[in-house]
């Protein structure tokens, strides 16, 4: 596995997105992200040796359009009251090089389930500023029944209008503090 440098990173959440997408009337794909997340990596030796744990705001999700936000927060689907977040922690690290899969418990509306991202490295290096960072991409697909997410509505052609499955993206860039 490729080597990182070692040490406990902070998430650049400047640098850094959490998108989902979900079929939507059986016909097309609506698009969000959450805009207020953190995170923290802390790296072994090799990807294997290494863990990352990451907290997102319900309240900040954000799909372009207001009323779908308040929707999304309400008891139908996430209850940003009840469950102001939902959580990620590894558990394990399979695969190699620049290629893995990064395992964990992801928390959504107070239900714990085992997920599988398909993640990349994407790079260690020293930016203009003399930082160190490092990046990664990651991507799985839930079933947000599975959490308790299971408002829907019948479509008259058939069908239901919010698909079960939800495509979760992450684009992420971690910062080395520096010694002071």
């Amino acid at each position: 596995m490729t080597a990182l440098t070692t040490g406990t990173w902070n998430l650049d959440a400047s640098h850094s997105e959490i998108g989902f997408s979900v079929r939507h009337a059986g016909i097309s794909k609506v698009r969000g992200s959450f805009t207020e997340f953190d995170a923290t990596l802390t790296t072994g030796e090799t990807l294997a040796d290494s863990s990352v744990e990451a907290t997102v705001q319900i309240a900040s999700v954000n799909t372009k359009d207001a009323n779908r936000d308040g929707h999304l927060k309400s008891e139908d689907f996430f209850n940003a009251e009840q469950f102001p977040t939902m959580t990620f922690k590894s558990t394990s690290v399979k695969g190699g090089a620049g290629d893995f899969v990064l395992v964990g418990d992801l928390t959504i509306r107070g239900v714990s389930k085992e997920v599988e991202f398909a993640a990349e490295l994407g790079g260690e290096a020293v930016d203009a500023f003399g930082a160190t960072r490092v990046g990664f991409f990651a991507s799985t697909t839930i079933s947000r029944k599975e959490f308790g997410i299971t408002w829907n509505a019948a479509l008259e052609a058939g069908g239901v209008l919010v698909s079960d499955k939800v495509k979760i993206e992450i684009d992420a860039s971690f910062v080395l503090p520096t010694a002071e």
